[in-house]
């Protein structure tokens, strides 16, 4: 029987959620029934490393560095090669940057012209998937032949800030709009009501056995030591919420608890977390550790995990910190629920950082409840490998 052709599009795999999802998908795929190519608009990434032998990855398009470096640089560039229609959709997208306040709603608005710079995709594929929201869905929707497209939305599409008004007519053309929960999923059927028949659910494939595996391959050397140590994963973002871990950490401390708080993970957000830990005088206490190539070592020595966003997808980093059965308070985020039932097997935060300062305490002074919390986690089954079987569904 001969191979379907896939084709994946994704911005770059630098850390983040999705992208993480999109390497654990590509691990898992039947090669022997598909035949996958990979295009990245950045071919670069903490797991660019971590892309499967049998993928072949596509050339990056050269354009798309025009639309990555300053206007006055790309300008330049494109003048002195005497691209004047790309120097022309260079501006264009700068003045939509630079006016533009709302940044989903930005990036949403820009595609025109970024899309203008980008050739098509290289062949006729059986089946293009755009694995994140805005521009690799728009690449797949404008500039890929396939029998079916897919677009994946990976968060909540209201919290994210995009306007329906842009994506109405370019979803028409999706075959299916994925999206990673059933919450994530209703919101979809409620922004987009004639598309509700198109929406479909496939959790983050995630396998237990990797990661703990990789979990206890080393015990990282910590920059503090402390009674209670306290990891959190993710983007140094406004959505992640570590504004607020940092308040609710100067509470910790300043109520007598003889905590350090780890984060793993970079971002845009650092200066500002940098600023509040400083002006907290919390150098010793909130350490921004940065990007680490396998952070489940940390995750795997942590006394207690916390997940402050303000709003989730769905929490990849909570899952793999259920992996490891860690005690675990996440912020009460519309996709809190699916993940953590509030005292049985974690403790769920209003989004605010007395509370989330609350339930660590909590965690802190109860043994009682942490052992149960982690007896539950104990018993439960979170592999989720066979969410692979519901995108083959979509490609028969």
């Amino acid at each position: 029987m001969e191979k379907k052709k896939l084709l994946f599009v994704m911005n770059h795999l630098h850390c983040g959620g999705a992208e993480k999802a999109l390497v654990s998908l590509l691990q898992t795929i039947d090669y022997s029934r598909f035949e996958v190519d990979l295009l990245l608009f950045k071919r670069e990434g903490m797991f660019f490393d971590q892309i499967p032998g049998q993928v072949n990855i596509l050339e990056e398009p050269k354009a798309y560095n025009y639309f990555d470096m300053p206007l006055k640089n790309a300008l330049t560039e494109c003048l002195k090669q005497k691209k004047w229609g790309l120097a022309l959709a260079r501006l264009n997208a700068g003045i939509v940057f630079r006016y533009e306040k709302n940044a989903a709603r930005r990036e949403q608005l820009a595609w025109r012209f970024l899309g203008y710079g980008l050739p098509n995709a290289p062949k006729t594929y059986d089946a293009a998937i755009g694995y994140l929201e805005k521009n690799p869905v728009y690449y797949c929707i404008d500039k890929v032949s396939a029998g079916k497209k897919i677009g994946f939305i990976h968060n909540d599409y209201e919290q994210l800030g995009m306007d329906r008004h842009l994506d109405v007519k370019p979803f028409k053309k999706l075959d299916y709009l994925m999206t990673v929960s059933n919450e994530c999923g209703a919101v979809l059927e409620k922004v987009f009501p004639e598309y509700r028949h198109k929406v479909r659910v496939m959790h983050n494939i995630i396998s237990p056995a990797a990661i703990a595996k990789l979990a206890f391959t080393s015990v990282p050397p910590l920059p503090q030591q402390s009674q209670i140590t306290i990891v959190s994963v993710g983007r140094l973002a406004p959505q992640k919420g570590f504004d607020m871990a940092i308040e609710a950490c100067r509470i910790l401390v300043d109520k007598g608890m003889d905590v350090v708080w780890y984060v793993i993970g970079e971002g845009t957000e650092r200066p500002h977390l940098e600023q509040m830990i400083s002006e907290k005088n919390l150098e010793n206490r909130f350490v921004l550790l940065g990007l680490r190539d396998n952070p489940y070592t940390y995750v795997a020595m942590a006394d207690i995990y916390v997940q402050p966003s303000r709003f989730e997808g769905k929490s990849i980093a909570v899952d793999e910190a259920k992996i490891l059965h860690k005690p675990i308070v996440v912020s009460n985020f519309t996709t809190a629920a699916d993940q953590i039932t509030h005292e049985r097997n974690g403790l769920i935060a209003e989004i605010h950082a007395e509370a989330i300062s609350s339930q660590i305490e909590r965690f802190i002074h109860d043994a009682a409840l942490r052992r149960r919390c982690i007896e539950v986690l104990q018993g439960e089954t979170h592999g989720t490998e066979h969410e692979i079987h519901k995108f083959y569904e979509l490609l028969a």
